[in-house]
């Protein structure tokens, strides 16, 4: 435990001590990107701070499950109960980015959609300081998205499926992914002429918005992401984490592959193959102590998927592209002890228009099939019919 202690103390203050050499911190994405920072101007004219932006996200959609007795949820109703289709607003996120100084800038990001339930530790999403020293090395402490794994390093309304896939949700529950409250190191470099980029996290590892950790344990992490061919954008990507929760240590560890081959001017295609593993401490401790074991090991989750996405590009008036995508899931909560995979394939059709996604269509299906179906549970084959709509402002 003293050991564990002064790690954690060495770590915090090479962190804390790094943004105070040279000035303070910020970012969702640790990865700084380009030097969009440094203005340069014909006549030298004095760049004036702060400077504020304002972005948006609006999304919404229908859904209609077409499996009998399955809400739109994927609950099982043996009852014959529970609602078949639902209208439904996912996001509606607006984003302040405040460029403090040259090199720091501070970061809001809230979904005032959470407010139409419960908003207690919703609604704000992003809440960070980030300090660049330069494209080799940014700090950033608060609230963000630590790096581990494809999915962290774009926003939701770029997505080339329907939602974020199944791993990256419950990896989120377990406190590698999604958004956590820590800091963080990363940034990019050449090894020879390949690209290569870093992160190193430290974070509560319990989510978002909490008033204080809920144990003294914390979650290190580190994702390497190699560009093994720039033309192609082929890059390789290895995340690995250790932590511990209620004096006992867990892991994760993950691999990924991405890469985009552009046909002619109009036609590209793009895949993701990623694969996950950790420990499923969540399920362990949620769980009566006669119902367990005294192993925590024996509690793993493990997840894959690959996701393949076809692009159009029309630009006929407003109509920009089109997209068609079939992501294939494979997810186990308690794959060593109580194995129920889950399988899901995810087609869909999108319509972009604008530019950057400014405003997009889509339509689709989400097919869960499980390896034993449990009545009145989530664990049941459904059939989810979508029709999504979003704009980014």
């Amino acid at each position: 435990m003293v050991k564990e202690r002064y790690r954690k103390m060495i770590f915090i203050s090479l962190l804390c001590g790094g943004g105070f050499v040279q000035g303070h911190s910020t970012d969702s994405i640790v990865i700084p990107a380009k030097d969009s920072l440094s203005i340069v101007h014909s006549k030298r004219e004095e760049v004036k701070y702060p400077q504020f932006q304002i972005k948006g996200l609006f999304q919404a959609r229908y859904m209609v499950q077409t499996r009998q007795d399955v809400d739109v949820n994927g609950m099982h109703h043996s009852d014959h109960t529970g609602a078949s289709n639902n209208f439904m607003i996912k996001y509606m996120r607006v984003q302040m980015r405040t460029q403090i100084s040259k090199r720091t800038e501070v970061v809001a990001l809230a979904n005032f959609a959470d407010f139409k339930n419960d908003p207690k530790g919703k609604v704000l999403e992003n809440a960070f300081l980030k300090y660049t020293f330069n494209p080799k090395i940014a700090v950033t402490v608060g609230q963000f998205r630590p790096w581990f794994g494809i999915e962290e390093t774009y926003p939701v309304d770029v997505i080339k499926s329907l939602d974020w896939s199944n791993q990256y949700t419950e990896f989120g529950k377990l406190g590698w992914t999604s958004f956590q409250i820590g800091a963080s190191v990363g940034g990019k470099l050449q090894l020879g002429k390949l690209p290569f980029q870093y992160a190193v996290s430290l974070v509560n590892g319990n989510g978002k918005n909490q008033l204080s950790d809920n144990e003294s344990g914390k979650h290190y992490s580190t994702r390497l992401l190699l560009g093994l061919a720039p033309k192609y954008h082929l890059n390789l990507g290895l995340n690995a984490g250790v932590g511990e929760v209620f004096s006992r240590k867990i892991y994760a560890l993950g691999a990924d592959i991405s890469g985009e081959v552009q046909l002619n001017p109009r036609w590209s295609v793009d895949m993701q193959l990623e694969a996950k593993q950790a420990t499923n401490h969540v399920l362990y401790y949620s769980l009566a102590e006669s119902l367990r074991t005294n192993n925590l090991d024996d509690y793993l989750i493990r997840g894959i998927y690959f996701l393949p996405h076809l692009r159009y590009n029309i630009h006929y008036h407003n109509l920009s592209a089109l997209e068609l995508s079939c992501r294939y899931e494979y997810l186990d909560t308690n794959f060593r002890l109580n194995s129920n995979p889950r399988y899901t394939i995810t087609p869909m059709f999108g319509l972009e228009f604008l530019k950057n996604y400014g405003g997009r269509i889509q339509f689709g299906m989400q097919l869960d099939r499980y390896k034993k179906q449990l009545e009145n549970t989530t664990q049941y084959n459904n059939n989810l019919f979508i029709v999504q709509v979003q704009s980014s402002f």
